[in-house]
């Protein structure tokens, strides 16, 4: 038999179970594939009563586990009574961890003495688990289904109370340290049987922060799942609900799901208090005498004077909670899922059976870049980190794709050739525990609901769609690559990459950039920079040919302008998608377009001008590298597959990752190569070679005669393969590499002679 728990009595939390349960939790974690991400200021965390709203039933203890880790502190948290029978091994540990029934008879004294011991306390306000996301009532106003009840009701006031109390209770500590009531004050620590004054002081001096946050799990699924799967093996059968949560549920654990914790602006229950609260106070401290009497405030009346304040903390509790509600579903983190939904439904309210494909990916793409600049939402990164979304404009998104797999699935839409067709099923209603498994759309759809922002959006940017210009979408397109850009310089700035970032010396802004000309010859350029550099190599060069009349682009290669560990993650077709991309961005401003690349961005603007693509009529490829000087680089592939051998093998990075680099201009340049980036080198210049009698514009070739990187041999290649009709090859005296950054010869006049002989000219 356990031992019989003394519920009344106070109790701490036992520190060696806690610390075993989150050294548990840590290990069981690392397994699962839900990616936990917390979001909060340190000062937020700093908060005493920390409310989440409910979907799944692991995540009540995920919170503990993620504030513990952040800042050390122990916490305590509520759970269902069914949980305490006495006589169980799991009701003794709930109570050892901290956590206390909901219908303790002594629940808000405890959880306030948890406070003046300097614990957190975890509330979940809303009781239940909310599968149906549904948060607000047919006139807008909070509110939640009970399942006990089978009606909506409010969501509940505890936290609200708790804090309150807790406020009450230390205007009574503060008045008798004021008024040097030593008495007062030693009677107080003896009732929350605190160590020293200086404890109970401490805390009285201190607001008490309520921390409204939410959790966001994406993407749901509905989909069987291995979990599922073995609960069926050992039982005759599941219930509607059983199986439902093992559903969900197991496919948030066990598939790879991301889980954002959002923590919002704290609400301090002190700044409703009015001039009432304060004079109640006053003159009723004195019947106050013990943490049972602060809370009887609420329900128990002693005196006129605890029932004039306790109308006033009632008053103000219905206040607090739902400033604390609104704080915590305006933290919604805002996915893809729910752009689609809600456009959906709101289809569906006008009467919209479908919708057609192209309108679908522009309308979301468009909603996508308003609400990136409203600064009161919160997105998910996918929707931040532009290499997840753009492809929508072309119907390529993959988290897109995901959406529309599982609403197939689920037989609530049709996908034909032109169109997205809705279904019946979309406007049917169901059961609490089965709307999870048979319409995720509207539970996306009622999760951002109380987000008023992100319906407008989606609607101003159906309303955009018919007239949206292929200029304006060119410039989202633009600023997408800086955003790319920048969003993988802040993932690659974290301490670990400080070995090599350090000694990097680039001042020079590597973002992408266009310039048009005041007066335009109708003619663009695609400017394509080498390896290890960035755009930033090619401005000066930019700015002669816009004062000439082009319209200029000059792109940032994926993995450049960032880190060298950030350009060893990429392929050269990740370099040729940067390039792509930029051609499309200035097809928008211009019918006909030059593409001029230096070194590697010669040999990528030779592959591009393989393809044929209409409007590219001619090509400038300066100082391309077939050939190097240095014979060291025919080891490169075996060095490649070694460090990938030792990496496979072991934790190491490998035998030699980088390739220190004193390069012609280290404002601009990386300092360090990485060996994989001179192998997807080699393979781009292999692929650049098959595709030389591809090429049909005309070309011109442009080389320094004794330069130290590129051998002369490189040009007789190019020249000797390239099928164009029109094809020049022009040699610049120089022992430099950088020809075109430096303008060295009178290189730019070379390049510019070229374009108005044979491209102006015919023009």
């Amino acid at each position: 038999m356990n031992e019989i728990i003394d519920y009344d009595a106070f109790k701490d939390i036992d520190i060696k179970t806690y610390d075993w349960s989150v050294r548990f939790i840590r290990s069981l974690t690392k397994k699962l594939k839900v990616n936990m991400q917390l979001h909060a200021e340190q000062e937020v965390l700093q908060g005493d009563i920390f409310l989440f709203n409910h979907f799944s039933r692991f995540e009540t203890f995920i919170p503990q586990f993620l504030i513990h880790e952040k800042t050390g502190d122990y916490c305590c948290s509520i759970a269902s009574s069914e949980f305490f029978a006495k006589d169980t091994l799991f009701a003794t540990y709930l109570n050892n961890v901290g956590v206390i029934p909901h219908d303790h008879q002594r629940l808000f004294s405890n959880l306030a003495r948890q406070v003046f011991l300097g614990r957190k306390v975890i509330i979940f306000p809303e009781g239940g688990m909310v599968k149906d996301r549904r948060v607000l009532d047919m006139h807008g106003n909070y509110s939640i289904y009970s399942r006990i009840t089978g009606e909506r009701r409010k969501q509940h006031m505890g936290a609200a109370v708790l804090a309150q109390g807790i406020e009450v209770l230390k205007a009574i500590i503060r008045a008798a340290y004021m008024n040097k009531d030593q008495a007062q004050l030693m009677h107080w620590k003896e009732e929350l049987e605190l160590d020293s004054l200086g404890q109970l002081l401490t805390t009285a001096l201190k607001p008490t922060l309520i921390v409204p946050s939410n959790i966001t799990f994406y993407p749901i699924r509905a989909s069987e799942n291995l979990l599922l799967k073995a609960v069926e093996l050992f039982t005759d059968g599941l219930s509607v609900r059983q199986t439902e949560e093992l559903l969900i549920e197991g496919n948030i654990l066990l598939k790879e799901t991301d889980m954002d914790l959002r923590m919002g602006a704290p609400v301090n229950p002190h700044d409703t208090w009015c001039w009432g609260d304060q004079y109640w106070l006053r003159i009723a401290t004195t019947e106050i005498k013990s943490l049972d009497d602060v809370f009887a405030l609420n329900t128990e009346f002693k005196s006129i004077k605890q029932k004039c304040l306790g109308y006033y903390l009632r008053k103000n509790a219905k206040t607090i909670r739902n400033q604390y509600m609104k704080e915590i579903y305006a933290n919604v983190t805002v996915n893809l899922s729910h752009l689609a939904s809600v456009l959906i439904m709101d289809c569906l309210k006008r009467g919209q059976r479908a919708i057609s494909k192209q309108q679908f990916y522009i309308t979301l793409y468009i909603a996508i870049k308003e609400l990136q600049k409203h600064q009161g939402i919160n997105l998910h990164n996918s929707l931040l980190n532009p290499d997840e979304y753009r492809a929508l404009v072309s119907g390529d998104c993959q988290r897109f794709e995901q959406f529309i797999q599982m609403a197939e699935k689920s037989e609530l839409i049709i996908a034909t050739h032109e169109d997205y067709q809705f279904l019946a099923k979309l406007s049917d209603e169901f059961d609490f525990d089965e709307i999870r498994m048979e319409n995720l759309i509207v539970v996306y759809s009622n999760e951002v609901e109380p987000i008023s922002a992100v319906r407008c959006a989606l609607l101003d940017a159906k309303r955009q769609y018919s007239g949206v210009s292929q200029v304006q979408l060119a410039e989202w397109n633009l600023n997408d690559e800086v955003l790319s850009m920048r969003w993988d310089k802040q993932q690659y700035s974290a301490l670990r990459y400080d070995d090599i970032n350090a000694q990097e010396t680039v001042t020079e802004s590597p973002e992408p950039f266009l310039l048009e000309p005041r007066q335009g010859n109708g003619m663009g350029v695609l400017l394509i920079h080498g390896l290890l550099a960035s755009p930033a190599e090619l401005k000066d060069y930019a700015d002669d040919l816009v004062n000439q009349g082009f319209t200029v682009i000059a792109v940032c290669l994926k993995g450049h302008g960032t880190s060298p560990y950030d350009l060893r993650e990429q392929t050269f077709q990740d370099w040729y998608g940067s390039v792509q991309r930029g051609l499309t961005i200035i097809k928008a401003y211009c019918d006909s377009v030059i593409i001029i690349g230096f070194s590697t961005g010669g040999g990528l603007a030779l592959k591009l001008a393989s393809e044929n693509i209409a409007g590219v009529c001619a090509v400038v490829a300066v100082a391309v590298p077939f050939k190097f000087v240095d014979k060291s680089f025919l080891f490169v592939p075996f060095l490649h597959g070694t460090n990938r051998l030792v990496k496979w093998v072991s934790s190491l990075e490998g035998v030699k990752p980088f390739i220190e680099n004193s390069p012609e201009h280290p404002a601009v340049n990386y300092r360090h190569v990485p060996v994989k980036s001179l192998y997807e080198l080699s393979l781009l210049l292999e692929d650049v070679e098959n595709r030389l009698a591809k090429v049909v514009v005309p070309v011109l070739i442009v080389y320094a005669d004794e330069d130290p990187v590129v051998h002369p041999d490189s040009v007789q290649i190019i020249m000797d393969k390239l099928a164009s009709a029109s094809k020049d090859c022009v040699a610049i005296h120089s022992r430099r590499h950088g020809i075109l950054m430096e303008n060295i010869g009178g290189t730019w006049d070379v390049i510019n002679h070229f374009l108005h002989d044979k491209v102006l000219a015919i023009e």
